[in-house]
């Protein structure tokens, strides 16, 4: 991997943008890697996808050991991250680009699976605990803060209690549980817009279930 982000770091320093204007983050969670496109751990990712398309802009950009993309939603120019350090080091990315753009915690908008809620479900939080993921438990760590926003994204329950999480979480949905999925991302997009509008509370009431 270090090789990797060696060749980062020279890409960007033949592409470095200025600093400024961008005053939030928008962060989809999940693994690099064909092998783990559709699985529920990348759920983060998968909806960063979405609302990208949405806005008509690539998140292919190599910054911040992440793929990136810039988008204007809410009335904020937001950059979109998508880490590539795989899920347990995705504070580094984070931290990263929060500290070159000047970006407090609470202006870091967190998207990422729970297997607590069913397919396609949505939580948010304006902070808290990592509740065991370790893609947030990286994050609060590197940022030295749990008062990030997160829009947290139902991917099913483990079929039974004995069964391995992270052999779920790796796991690929279904094609019935894409079609779920994919077609609660629309809502995904209107809670985002809301919160980065500074109507987080609206957000809540309306998509919290």
């Amino acid at each position: 991997m270090g090789n990797i982000f060696d060749l980062f770091k020279q890409i960007e320093k033949k592409d470095e943008p200025a600093a400024g204007n961008i005053t939030h983050l928008l962060v989809g969670l999940g693994n690099p890697g064909d092998k783990y496109t559709f699985t529920r751990h990348n759920t983060g990712f998968l909806a960063l996808d979405f609302i990208a398309q949405k806005c008509g802009v690539k998140v292919n950009r190599v910054r911040f050991k992440s793929l990136c993309g810039e988008a204007h939603i809410g009335g904020c120019r937001v950059l979109l991250l998508k880490p590539q350090t795989f899920m347990n080091l995705s504070g580094e990315a984070v931290r990263e680009a929060a500290d070159f753009y000047k970006i407090p915690p609470e202006n870091i908008i967190v998207l990422f699976d729970d297997v607590n809620f069913d397919v396609g479900a949505m939580r948010i939080r304006r902070s808290g605990s990592d509740g065991g993921h370790n893609g947030i438990k990286s994050i609060i760590y590197q940022l030295s803060s749990d008062a990030f926003p997160r829009v947290k994204i139902g991917v099913g329950k483990k079929p039974s209690p004995e069964y391995n999480l992270a052999d779920f979480v790796l796991g690929s949905y279904s094609e019935d549980d894409k079609k779920v999925l994919f077609s609660e991302f629309e809502k995904v997009y209107d809670c985002v817009g809301l919160m980065l509008s500074g109507q987080i509370d609206k957000a809540m009431n309306l998509y919290n279930r």
